[in-house]
């Protein structure tokens, strides 16, 4: 592996970490900045990166069932204030439309920052009897929420996501739904993402406006904050009662059909930069990648390799997202453009691998190279992509693992969140006031109490009595 620096134009990840996620962003060709603060022009190739993570999530969505729709972009005043606690926690974030042309509204429109309320409103409108349940939904979908301070991708007023509304006929159904979404994520992170993740649910505190309880997956980027990839919630009657959708039980009587909603956006993509990325730029895992293969012809002024680097590119197309730069810049660019773009396969071939019936195929995450027989091309590009797959996850299992530390006393754990950034274990009596402390004093949140559970001691870290569960603790972005 050499650690040769091919890109010079991004700053050191490890000199200025928010420096060099910027560069990565502006110079991978992945967005730019708006007239409009905290909105983003998405290039093609961040446009097509989130294709590629949205069908590979649709597919997993239709696979257990569920459906997309299309709901408007405003909501009505009179619907959001339906569920007070939902537009409580929502209010410092919601954009008002209050004129239409040039004349004042009646009714002031919110721009919607997430569409429970008009889910609840269309379900008022569809579910009648029991055997309209359940109702599996889900939208693709623009939000807008007025962020004070905005990046690309981790925090912006106007983002791209999915959320996810369903309706059951019962409370265990609900729950049953709220966590088989959440290890839906929790699988597309690992398989396709190559992300690892921590499994578990948000504090009182920390949970949904209006949600019964939330479920996270928390993923640990490169310079030891955490991210929340994804959530899912259950919101037990609650928004129906208040929205009064009602249906006729199997046993006549009316009833309350019980709710979920999850939701992942284009704030996974921050996740994919900060986890796999390095001083070259991004480092994209092949499942989602744009281009999983770049073909560059080397020496392609020679008679003859144009044209086998092209019937090269149209056997790989069979098995993989290929793409053949035969244009006329230097071969030295277009290695450091390929790298910089995070393409996970480079595939170099002249003269003298066409002579020898042979190509070299490049690995982006280490830059391990492999002499590939032609004949064998086919069944070993696949073997490659997937190298590249299982060399990210472990390469990120394991600075997660080595950035997780625990702490047993309110002293330790300062000490740790001051100098090791990174995941805090540490156990919590289940009392806000120690939570509200934590952060005051150690400037760390509660990530989530996770499913799996360790006795890191057997009091709570802050005020020393009896400890309820073992939470992760960290910054977070």
């Amino acid at each position: 592996m050499s650690d040769k620096k091919m890109v010079d134009s991004i700053t050191a990840r490890d000199e200025n970490f928010a420096k060099w996620y910027t560069d990565v962003v502006l110079k991978s060709q992945l967005v730019a900045y708006s007239g409009v603060r905290g909105c983003m022009y998405i290039h093609p190739y961040g446009t097509a990166l989130w294709e590629n993570i949205r069908a590979e999530l649709d597919a997993r969505f239709k696979a257990t069932g569920h459906e997309n729709v299309m709901l408007p972009l405003f909501i009505p005043e009179s619907l959001l204030q339906k569920e007070k606690d939902h537009v409580a926690g929502f209010a410092p974030e919601v954009a008002w439309v209050t004129h239409g042309g040039d004349e004042e509204l009646t009714e002031r429109l919110c721009v919607r920052p997430t569409s429970e309320t008009l889910f609840c409103d269309y379900y008022a409108s569809v579910i009648h009897s029991w055997r309209d349940l359940p109702k599996l939904y889900n939208q693709w979908a623009n939000v807008v929420r007025w962020e004070k301070t905005t990046r690309p991708f981790l925090r912006t007023m106007e983002f791209f996501w999915q959320e996810g509304h369903t309706m059951h006929e019962t409370a265990s159904e609900a729950w049953e739904e709220t966590e088989r979404m959440l290890n839906v994520y929790a699988d597309f992170a690992e398989k396709a993402l190559a992300i690892p993740v921590v499994k578990g649910r948000k504090t009182d505190k920390e949970k949904f406006a209006g949600a019964v309880a939330t479920y996270t997956i928390e993923a640990l980027m490169h310079d030891g904050q955490a991210l929340q990839a994804g959530t899912s919630h259950y919101f037990g009657d609650g928004f129906a009662r208040a929205f009064d959708i009602n249906f006729t039980g199997r046993d006549n009587s009316l009833q309350y059909p019980h709710q979920t909603s999850w939701g992942m956006s284009t704030r996974i993509i921050g996740g994919i930069i900060m986890v796999h990325g390095d001083d070259n730029g991004l480092v994209l895992p092949p499942a989602v990648a744009p281009v999983q293969v770049i073909v560059l012809p080397i020496a392609q002024h020679k008679p003859g390799v144009l044209e086998a680097a092209a019937l090269l590119k149209e056997r790989l197309e069979k098995v993989c997202r290929v793409k053949l730069d035969d244009s006329e810049n230097s071969a030295g660019w277009k290695f450091a453009e390929y790298e910089m773009k995070g393409v996970p396969l480079r595939v170099e071939y002249g003269p003298r691998d066409i002579e020898n019936g042979v190509c070299v195929v490049v690995r982006r995450d280490n830059r391990e190279k492999t002499i590939v027989p032609i004949a064998e091309l086919e069944e070993r590009i696949p073997e490659l992509l997937q190298a590249v797959h299982n060399g990210l996850y472990a390469k990120a299992l394991a600075r997660r693992e080595e950035m997780t530390y625990s702490a047993a006393t309110l002293p330790e754990l300062i000490k740790t969140a001051k100098t090791k950034p990174g995941f805090i274990k540490a156990m919590w009596c289940g009392d806000l006031a120690c939570e509200l402390r934590l952060k005051e004093d150690a400037g760390v949140t509660s990530r989530c109490i996770p499913f799996e559970q360790e006795r890191v001691a057997e009091t709570c870290v802050c005020c020393g009595k009896p400890a309820k569960d073992m939470l992760y603790w960290g910054k977070a972005y």
